[in-house]
């Protein structure tokens, strides 16, 4: 099972840094708004506003960080002693 859940944690440090290798940056759009109600001849009018998004950098360091502590962390699943054995 520790052998398993190794393998995993390496192998998603291994994915998100090549992908923080390769993507620039990251926008992550914010929900979508609800419809707009309809409005009266006693209501203010609504400013309606762009939703926020939000962006993501990863720093220089990110990438190869992230890449070297998944192949430690894939190497070391390798040296785990398996059950039975």
């Amino acid at each position: 099972m520790w052998r398993a859940f190794f393998a995993a944690i390496g192998a998603a440090l291994l994915i998100l840094g090549a992908e923080c290798l390769v993507v620039e940056k990251a926008v992550l759009a914010s929900a979508p708004q609800e419809a707009a109600t309809p409005m009266s001849i006693f209501d203010s009018p609504q400013v309606s506003r762009p939703p926020a998004s939000r962006e993501l950098r990863p720093p220089e360091w990110a990438p190869w960080s992230l890449l070297s502590a998944g192949a430690v962390i894939m190497l070391y699943t390798f040296t785990l002693r398996r059950d039975g054995e």
